[in-house]
């Protein structure tokens, strides 16, 4: 018998906002599950051995996972693969592995490059996010200086930018890749697209948004995207 399908996710993950955004494109009839983000492992266990959100279950109860091949497999499934189809698919395939390599791994120092950023992050997460009692206050408390000290400022110093300089750069990279057109994929946005605007939509339940808020042309390409949604 035919289910709902579901998508067990983190509400402040990027890899699960990429996702989220072409299922909203779509307008699926798609139930989200916020997972534990302290037991994510053991509250995907279900999936198998990877652990990790997002976790698409579809209809027929088949799991699937990993964000961009989870793109794929919805274009494909529930809209044809157009998507999938629009422009040069080498091109596609480049800017796509372009955006989860850069855009990816710039979402932490915006978000944690700074002591007093990581404490603002960890704090929004422990009221947006599924938590138990305790480890609600341990996640906000505890969290972010983790989070700033091992991770963010390693990525921040390997880079040498400031975070804002680090996302204008490559918005600016981006949008100059779109030759002229609304998106990437020309007159309508394609995958990749909606895996960037993922990965900038994570931030924009954070006050650090507002670094990214006078970059004209990237916040323009942002409310393209915004108004392609269902």
């Amino acid at each position: 018998m035919a289910q709902t399908p579901q998508l067990h996710l983190l509400y402040s993950c990027p890899f699960c906002w990429k996702v989220r955004g072409l299922i909203e494109h779509l307008d699926l009839d798609v139930e989200y599950v916020g997972v534990n983000g302290m037991k994510i492992r053991k509250e995907v266990a279900f999936a198998g051995d990877w652990g990790k959100v997002p976790v698409f279950t579809d209809e027929n109860g088949a799991h699937h996972v990993d964000s961009t091949p989870l793109l794929r497999h919805i274009d494909a499934t529930y809209n044809g693969g157009k998507l999938a189809a629009i422009g040069d698919a080498e091109r596609q395939a480049t800017w796509m592995e372009w955006v989860d390599t850069h855009l990816s791994k710039a979402t932490v120092p915006i978000l944690y490059g700074s002591l007093g950023s990581a404490l603002k992050t960890t704090t929004r997460i422990s009221k947006i996010e599924t938590f138990g009692f305790f480890s609600k206050r341990l996640y906000a408390w505890a969290g972010f200086p983790i989070m700033w000290g091992i991770i963010a400022r390693k990525r921040v110093k390997s880079d040498g930018r400031r975070p804002k300089q680090l996302w204008h750069d490559l918005l600016g990279e981006f949008t100059d890749a779109h030759n002229g057109e609304p998106f990437f994929g020309g007159q309508q946005p394609d995958l990749v697209d909606f895996a960037a605007f993922g990965y900038m939509r994570s931030v924009s339940p954070f006050p650090q948004f507002s670094l990214l808020s006078d970059h004209a042309a990237g916040m323009a390409w942002y409310r393209r995207m915004e108004g392609t949604l269902a």
